[in-house]
């Protein structure tokens, strides 16, 4: 039995790191998900220690830490890329309807597909199961859409922010309901209370999240001195923390943050312009920029080769998760298709293919309680879908590079022809006039 001593962990982190780094720079240039890599990284270790008879290990406590720690990051990092402009005004409009329609239509087909399809399954319960697989990836979208036009480009980084963003507020929003219905599943009237709850929850953290965005980009305007970005981070990390035991909806707190520290100008108007120090506020933009960046590739790292760790591969070939997995599949690029045409119009490829589903879904699955989780549910499902999302949308963008290049082989072709058929036609007129 091979024994692991701490070197041996800090080697294989660092590897990791360094392996992480390369798929990124093959994810550029193939369009395959990096994330798709570290997975099939993590299935490979798991392998390896299974040869080397080494314990098994829960890595869920480890997975489940990384998970909410990386979810601030990617909201952090999408947030300090969202301008609001009026002449963005157009895309976040369609953003946001594509994102809450398509979540709200995709939960609702998926709630059905699971609970027909899955025995003991009850409504609410499918309804729970079926969230998580209906909220986009945002940690597997905003890296990989970079080579798409801006307007493309933005409409997903929008996107991707809100299905996060209103998904795991529903889903929590589930949960209370679930809570609350447990003792007398009958009584309708019931629901009032954790709709009530949840507007409140919403309006508490909105105060919260101006205020408290307010205060510390004013504070950190004049903190220079020791590791100031990571005291920044911790403390937004802190209220996410305690807003979480609050029952608030505490994400909307790292959304704004981001928000204003990205639209400083917009935000500090009229009396509050003079507690903006311009060029000490670009400097922190551009540090946190950087920070947001470097730690959520680090957390997104190690989440997913943990994620490989912890998955059953043999589940995938089981003839119940590929029948459900299918038609799961089905109904996300079908009511995609509908939003997309209806909003959008014509031109929707390859938006259409990406709908990837990723970090959010696999952390809340994982945040299901056990006394509301049904064993007929096959991880398996969430396995298949993930990787097959992944591996479509890598088709469409590949596909999509392919096309937008021809015009890059064909033009100089046709401009040569045309010059040459104008120097002919300019010899035979030449010729006529001798």
């Amino acid at each position: 039995m091979f024994e692991f001593d701490s070197y041996h962990l800090i080697i294989a982190g660092c590897l990791i790191v360094l392996l992480s780094f390369f798929f990124t720079k093959i994810a550029n240039k193939t369009h395959v998900p990096s994330v798709l890599m570290l997975i099939g990284l993590g299935i490979l270790i798991q392998y390896g220690l299974k040869v080397l008879h080494v314990p098994e290990i829960n890595f869920f406590p480890i997975l489940e830490v990384i998970g909410i720690i990386g979810l601030i990051m990617i909201v952090l990092e999408a947030a300090l890329d969202l301008e609001l402009k009026k002449e963005k005004i157009k895309v976040i409009t369609k953003s946001l309807l594509v994102a809450i329609l398509g979540l709200a239509f995709s939960l609702l087909v998926a709630s059905a597909i699971i609970y027909y399809m899955i025995p003991n399954m009850d409504w609410i319960t499918s309804v729970l199961y079926a969230t998580p697989l209906s909220i986009l990836s945002s940690a597997i979208i905003i890296p990989s859409v970079g080579k798409l036009s801006e307007e493309k480009r933005e409409f997903h980084v929008y996107e991707s922010t809100f299905s996060d963003i209103i998904g795991i507020m529903l889903f929590y929003f589930i949960l209370n309901v679930i809570e609350y219905q447990k003792p007398d599943p009958l009584v309708t009237s019931q629901v009032m209370h954790p709709m009530l709850s949840f507007a409140i929850s919403i309006v508490v953290s909105c105060i919260v999240a101006f205020a408290a965005s307010y205060l510390l980009l004013y504070a950190f305007q004049f903190i220079k001195d020791g590791a100031h970005l990571f005291l920044l981070i911790s403390i937004l990390v802190l209220l996410y923390a305690v807003g979480k035991i609050l029952h608030l909806s505490p994400l909307i707190i790292i959304l704004v943050f981001g928000i204003i520290a990205q639209n400083n100008e917009l935000f500090y108007r009229g009396r509050l312009r003079k507690y903006l120090h311009k060029e000490r506020f670009d400097v922190l933009k551009r540090e946190l920029h950087v920070i947001t960046m470097e730690s959520a590739f680090v957390v997104r790292t190690f989440f997913f080769v943990i994620f490989g760790l912890s998955i059953v591969v043999s589940n995938l070939l089981d003839y119940r998760v590929l029948e459900v997995s299918l038609m799961l599949l089905l109904s996300i690029y079908a009511i995609r298709w509908l939003f997309l045409r209806v909003f959008i119009g014509i031109d929707i490829f390859p938006q259409i293919w990406i709908a990837p589903r990723g970090l959010i879904t696999v952390l809340l699955y994982y945040a299901i309680p056990q006394e509301y989780s049904n064993e007929s549910f096959d991880p398996g499902i969430l396995l298949f879908i993930i990787i097959s999302t992944s591996l479509i949308m890598s088709w469409g963008l590949i596909h999509s590079a392919i096309v937008s290049d021809i015009p890059l082989i064909i033009n100089p072709i046709i401009e040569e022809e045309t010059i040459v058929n104008q120097e002919e036609e300019t010899r035979d007129e030449e010729g006529k006039n001798n």
